[in-house]
């Protein structure tokens, strides 16, 4: 659902031309997850949810059954000219069409053919349907995020975005063109086989390492670090604030701030490896101490002299925070319902080519006609036959 959009939707922001084939009449799923729903000129409601808006920025839509025989061939006759093939479709769902990997390489050798699945073309789970929330169950990641199971609120919780979709689609986005840069080298297309639980587990750094290294199994510790102190989310007298401090000098350079170098100089606290064993008498101290002051009074003068901190914003906050206003992180683009649609930059920067925003999501079908003129060589007539027909 998110991660083949995900990383089509990155290869567009990189300059690729992207063709997007959904259901005639329905679409893809994401675009009925609403509401909120875009709204067009006179306010009224669209059939384009914010969640399709996400993830399907500068592509081409094609309504195609692919069910049918003339469906099917249709996708054929696009791969044989296509550089990339991705699909997100359940393990041997393709085969059935006749658009399995071994079908489109006949035809196109130097096709790259990336499948995206919850578990994997192989192994006892690779016919069970994956959702990033039963994976993040699945792959661990549930079990370290959240409070603590003794304090209130506590228990397993899902990361507020879907993480195993989202990554899964950035790597499959490096996958696909390490594989370009082999074929450019060799003339070779290849298979890419990306699973969800495969990325969830990878995606664990430096928890997997934690539990191999001391056989001991992570437990939740709620927005503390497992391995640095102080490292969290502490009070202020007017909100929330995130103290980082990543290693010996900047905890001195805190006590001096916050007016407690008695601190520093504590052999239970002078390492971070003693704040870690310490952890449960020294967090106490700070929250007492950072209570005291604004969010501001914090903010301003640890961020003078290097020690990392910042306000736990909610998304409002965000996109008003003056760095993420002058990085230009909203992008509005045209769009044909609503006059535009806000979308959010692409992170990647580069000086040689950046990031062109040529297109906002499309409507269903809205590129069906030209695609299928222009690349497959349709005529009017047939097309019309093949809308009366519900193949398009």
């Amino acid at each position: 659902m998110l991660a083949g959009p995900w990383a089509s939707q990155t290869l567009a922001d990189l300059g690729a031309e992207v063709i997007k084939i959904e259901r005639p009449r329905t679409g893809d799923d994401t675009r009925a997850w609403g509401p909120p729903y875009l709204h067009d000129n006179d306010g009224n409601v669209t059939g384009e949810s914010a969640y399709f808006l996400s993830a399907n920025r500068g592509k081409k839509s094609v309504t195609l059954d692919i069910a049918t025989s003339e469906g099917q061939a249709i996708v054929r006759k696009l791969a044989e000219q296509s550089d990339v093939f991705i699909e997100n479709y359940k393990v041997g769902d393709m085969a059935r069409y006749g658009l399995a990997y071994s079908d489109l390489r006949a035809i196109n050798p130097r096709l790259i053919y990336c499948s995206i699945t919850g578990f994997g073309q192989d192994g006892p789970f690779s016919q069970q349907a994956g959702y990033d929330f039963i994976v993040q169950g699945m792959g661990g990641l549930m079990s370290i995020t959240g409070e603590r199971d003794e304090l209130p609120g506590g228990g397993p919780q899902k990361v507020g975005v879907a993480f195993a979709d989202l990554m899964t689609g950035m790597y499959a986005t490096v996958g696909i063109l390490a594989a370009v840069a082999h074929r450019t080298e060799t003339g070779e297309g290849q298979y890419i086989d990306m699973a969800l639980l495969d990325v969830q587990v990878a995606a664990m750094a430096n928890m997997n390492l934690n539990y191999l290294v001391s056989g001991k199994t992570p437990r939740r510790q709620g927005n503390a670090h497992a391995n640095i102190v102080p490292y969290q989310a502490f009070d202020a007298r007017d909100g929330q604030i995130v103290l980082a401090v990543g290693n010996d000098g900047q905890f001195g350079k805190f006590c001096e701030i916050a007016d407690c170098a008695y601190l520093a100089s504590d052999p239970r606290f002078v390492t971070n490896g003693a704040r870690v064993t310490n952890r449960e008498t020294l967090v106490p101290l700070i929250q007492e101490i950072l209570a005291t002051r604004t969010i501001e009074e914090w903010v301003t003068p640890l961020a003078a002299v290097g020690v990392p901190c910042g306000p736990v914003n909610d998304i409002a906050q965000t996109f008003a925070h003056p760095q993420v206003l002058y990085r230009g992180m909203r992008v509005d683009l045209p769009h044909p319902l609503s006059g535009s649609v806000p979308t959010v930059a692409n992170p990647i920067r580069m000086s040689g080519s950046p990031i062109r925003y040529r297109s906002a999501p499309p409507t269903l079908g809205q590129h069906t006609n030209d695609v299928l003129s222009s690349l497959c060589g349709i005529d009017t007539d047939e097309l019309d036959q093949l809308r009366k027909d519900g193949v398009v």
